[in-house]
């Protein structure tokens, strides 16, 4: 082995045996006393405490997971997908039972017991064959002076003399040597253990592929009426705008040299027209793609549509890239809709609208001060956006209490391709 190579591999080792000791330190410092919580407050439901206790402790436990499934898949390379269900909305009772039947959070619990053993054991391992192995090597340097001081077979060293020593090195460095090489393997081999608990299960792909299977089906359904809809636009609006403009036109060449007063009305006649048709033919463009999105990004199609808007709109954005254009376009629209319904219906005096991204999801909030009530349920437009989120497997979630305030929380997965430029 080279010395550029050794010393990669005993870097990597290092950092094995310090990962391993901060898991092996967590797995039953965190997870026994979440165990113990998660049982205790489920057992208190009954009698109202575990109703306050139990949504707080599940929720850690919940963190507890997903921080051992982003170290598997950063530290060990094991990606392990999280297998939660999408909380329903409402009031915290009916999302702590919906948490409550997830088979996720019982898998969670299970895994919080059976990794307090299995996680000290595994992670503690590399550390434990380096600091054993170099303990071995620098007892048989110091004999001499710690003759009394034993170290694995060879019990005391003083009984063994120079046998002791030679058998501490021939030992003791190549225990080192393989906690080093193989504390990555062993961390990796923890990291599978986790997957095999904390990952979703057949039924859970089935059913993500079932949903998925629906949400697709309704968006090609939402594409096929959105296109009946510009056909029947351009048929009724602009198409014929442009015939009856072709007919004065018509009648305008007929006219110029018996009537040419008449031809100047027919003449003026068609002028408007033209403008009407190309205002139509903007909107109709601008209700597909807006040209704003498309040259100035998802932050500058929504300022520009929060200043157009009749009432004051506070906008925070900050989203330091550019999303694929079909999840920009679905996230421009969402918020879009959203503040429609503010004007529309909320009798809001003003309106906010945040939008940020934490890594891997877009989440976008849309909020007003007006009357609240309002219910998905009732309106197409809301529903209309939650199918087109959940295409890109995105979620909507509406709190609107009577008596206000409205606050519509939406999130798209995405990851950002490029860094945002500021307009000229």
């Amino acid at each position: 082995m080279s010395g550029d190579r050794f010393w990669k591999t005993a870097q990597r080792g290092l950092l094995s045996c310090l990962r391993g000791l901060i898991q092996a330190v967590l797995a039953p410092a965190v997870g026994i006393p979440l165990f113990v919580l998660s049982v205790v407050s489920v057992v208190l439901i009954p009698v109202g405490v575990g109703l306050l206790l139990a949504p707080l402790v599940l929720k850690g436990v919940r963190l507890f997971a997903d921080l051992q499934r982003v170290w598997a898949a950063e530290w060990s390379g094991v990606p392990v997908a999280g297998p939660y269900r999408a909380l329903p909305e409402g009031g915290p009772v009916r999302r702590l039972f919906a948490m409550l039947a997830d088979p996720a959070t019982w898998r969670d619990l299970l895994w919080t017991l059976v990794n307090a053993p299995v996680g000290l054991v595994l992670n503690l391992l590399p550390a434990a064959m380096v600091v054993y192995g170099l303990e071995g090597v620098v007892l048989a340097s110091w004999l001499g002076h710690f003759g009394w001081y034993g170290w694995g077979p060879f019990w005391p060293l003083s009984d063994w003399g120079l046998v002791g020593a030679v058998g501490c090195v021939v030992l003791g460095a190549p225990l080192a040597l393989a906690g080093l090489r193989w504390g990555p393997h062993i961390l990796k081999g923890h990291a599978l253990f986790v997957q095999s608990l904390l990952a979703p299960t057949r039924g859970a792909l089935q059913e993500r592929v079932r949903r998925l299977t629906e949400t697709r089906a309704q968006t090609v359904d939402a594409s096929a009426a959105e296109l009946r809809r510009i056909e029947r636009d351009l048929h009724d609006g602009a198409q014929a705008r442009l015939v009856a403009l072709s007919m004065n036109i018509g009648l305008a060449e007929e006219l110029m040299k018996q009537n040419p007063e008449a031809a100047q009305e027919l003449l003026a006649e068609a002028r408007a027209a033209s403008g009407q048709a190309l205002t139509e033919l903007r909107d109709l463009v601008r209700g597909i793609h807006p040209p704003v999105l498309a040259e100035r990004g998802l932050d500058g199609a929504v300022r520009a549509l929060a200043l157009s808007l009749p009432l004051p709109v506070d906008v925070r954005i900050e989203v330091p890239g550019r999303a694929e254009a079909p999840v920009e376009s679905a996230a421009y629209f969402a918020v879009a809709e959203m503040l429609a319904n503010v004007v529309k219906h909320s009798g809001a005096q003003r309106a906010w609208v945040q939008i940020e991204h934490d890594g891997d999801r877009l989440l976008m909030i849309v909020g007003d001060d007006g009357t609240g009530g309002a219910d998905p349920g009732r309106g197409s437009g809301m529903r209309g956006i939650e199918r087109r989120l959940a295409a890109f497997d995105g979620t909507m979630a509406v709190t609107s209490p009577p008596g206000g305030p409205t606050v519509v929380t939406m999130e798209l997965p995405c990851a950002l391709s490029s860094p945002r430029t500021s307009p000229s």
